[in-house]
């Protein structure tokens, strides 16, 4: 499997290719940033964006791409920033029928380092470790990125199998049996 990881960011986009399966060692592709000026224009910077992601997407062919879930920040500018990105880079890869993953900061921790609360350093350092690299990737947004597809990798397996369970479940078109109504079968 091989993985676009992307951490959005307008002025740093991260962006990391891994490829691999779960349970066996994992190889970085490549690994880098997209730029984009912070004193340019709004819409230059998300053309900017989208055609750096495309040039990745060109370039490594991933079967997947695993995109940081946006989250509530305390600054709205940064946020903003953030959700913009993401689309761009979740709009690139629907438009190619690439199937997207949205992962939440968290839920990468945990998966990278074991803790959902691990800091930069030590997802940087995970990375580093479970890639084989020399040094962590620089800056943060780009072991970030690598991060997404790390976890993307060791987590798509399960819930691959859990979204075939929903839809076996659902084309049996069995339903939860349902508690009988208060009015009826009680007698008068």
């Amino acid at each position: 499997m091989r993985v676009l990881g992307v951490d959005p960011g307008l002025t740093r986009c991260g962006v990391g290719v891994v490829e691999g399966v779960a349970g066996r060692p994992l190889t970085m592709v490549a690994v880098g940033v997209v730029r984009t000026p912070a004193d340019a224009d709004l819409g230059h910077r998300l053309v900017a964006v989208e055609q750096g992601i495309e040039q990745w997407l060109d370039e490594h062919r991933p079967e997947f791409v695993a995109v940081e879930r946006v989250f509530s920040q305390h600054n709205v500018r940064t946020v903003m920033g953030t959700a913009q990105a993401s689309a761009v880079a979740i709009l690139c890869a629907s438009r190619r029928g690439i199937p997207v993953a949205l992962h939440t900061p968290s839920e990468v921790k945990a998966a990278v380092t074991g803790s959902g609360r691990a800091d930069k350093a030590q997802v940087g350092a995970m990375v580093t470790r479970l890639l084989r690299l020399d040094a962590p990737p620089k800056p943060a947004d780009a072991a970030d990125a690598l991060a997404l597809a790390i976890c993307h990798i060791w987590r798509a397996p399960a819930q691959n199998r859990l979204q075939q369970a929903v839809a076996r479940h659902a084309s049996r078109g069995t339903r939860r049996p349902q508690p009988p109504h208060p009015s009826k079968g009680r007698p008068a």
